[in-house]
């Protein structure tokens, strides 16, 4: 930069001796006049220090901006500090969100998270992560396991500290603990919202069945129907993309399969799908209502607004990260799965007598 004569000058870089030392807990002590242990006892929370004396603690912790080690935590506290995250590098909306709310979450518990991705071959790469996650003492580790091939590798590893998976709709093993949010439930609850106004013609656009969220969410679509006394009809497996839906939703149209109504496995694909009836001269909800899953950012603003099954990414981590501390602690937690949440907006009405009747049904 210029200084004022118009001479370039050198920023100063401190040498390491001018740099200012870390407070540590013997500094806290000497201001407050107290000893090191008594420091200790109020950040453990301890009751045995007067009031007094815990507040001018405090304020000084906060005056001399003291903040405490990973490892002194946890050797005081006997507490797990460290999280392992295990996801897998797909860009879909559920495995995003679940990570993004398990890394807060889990910070806002004051535990410290590492993330590592993985990606096919999958019984290489999960094989490493677990490795590395383990090298670096982890105290546990979540996996975030969308796809069947992603599971069977992680459930093939050896590993030495608990470890749970998030997978829709798998069982726990002895060696293996399971969590998820109830996808299949979620899945009722769109159907049953469609058969409780009227339709009988209910079609499922399917994510992929490699997917444990795809499975599951069929098969909730199918027991909702089968339980009202309806056999499931159409049932056409995706990729969870709008392109997909979208070139579906123009053949159903061109072919003249378009039914009553339409249970969509995500809302990337309900929007696909409602895009080619509109481009086919095809209104919903008037002629097809259009139920989504996911309630992603926006989906309030699709043409119309979409009627979807909300996930609680935010609740999912909480319970998630309680069932791996009790595994850690060797404690039972409650282990029910996160109910989801239907969403009712403007893409679904009652089913029409009239065009029922004039289609046969």
């Amino acid at each position: 930069m210029q200084n004022p004569s118009g001479n370039t000058a050198q920023a100063a870089t401190p040498s390491p001796s001018s740099r200012p030392r870390k407070v540590n807990i013997n500094d806290v002590a000497s201001a407050a006049g107290v000893s090191y242990q008594t420091v200790s006892r109020v950040l453990n929370d301890a009751p045995d220090v007067n009031a007094k004396t815990r507040a001018r603690i405090q304020q000084l912790i906060k005056d001399l901006g003291y903040r405490r080690s990973r490892t002194a935590t946890a050797l005081s506290t006997n507490k797990s500090t460290a999280i392992g995250i295990l996801a897998d590098r797909s860009a879909r909306f559920g495995p995003v969100g679940t990570l993004i709310a398990l890394e807060e979450v889990a910070r806002q518990k004051g535990y410290f998270t590492t993330v590592i991705t993985v990606e096919q071959p999958y019984e290489e790469s999960v094989a490493k992560a677990l490795e590395s996650l383990d090298d670096i003492e982890v105290d546990g580790i979540i996996v975030i396991a969308p796809v069947l091939s992603m599971a069977d590798a992680v459930r093939g590893a050896t590993i030495l500290v608990p470890v749970e998976m998030i997978a829709a709709g798998v069982s726990s093993t002895p060696s293996l603990f399971t969590y998820s949010e109830n996808q299949e439930l979620g899945a009722r609850l769109a159907t049953q919202h469609l058969i409780d106004l009227g339709h009988t013609d209910i079609a499922h656009l399917a994510g992929s069945m490699e997917w444990f969220d795809g499975r599951v969410r069929r098969r909730g679509w199918e027991g909702a129907l089968r339980d009202a006394g309806l056999e499931p009809g159409l049932c056409l497996e995706g990729d969870w993309t709008p392109k997909w839906a979208y070139e579906t939703g123009l053949r159903m149209a061109r072919d003249g399969t378009v039914p009553q109504a339409i249970f969509a496995a995500s809302d990337h694909t309900a929007l696909g799908l409602i895009r080619a009836l509109t481009e086919s001269g095809i209104r919903v909800p008037e002629d097809v209502s259009v139920v989504g899953y996911d309630d992603i950012f926006g989906s309030d603003y699709f043409l119309p607004p979409l009627t979807t099954v909300r996930q609680d990414f935010t609740a999912l981590a909480h319970a998630s990260i309680e069932v791996l501390l009790g595994a850690i602690g060797g404690r039972e937690v409650d282990r029910e799965p996160i109910a989801p949440t239907l969403v009712v907006r403007r893409s679904v009405v009652p089913a029409s007598p009239r065009r029922a009747m004039r289609e046969g049904r």
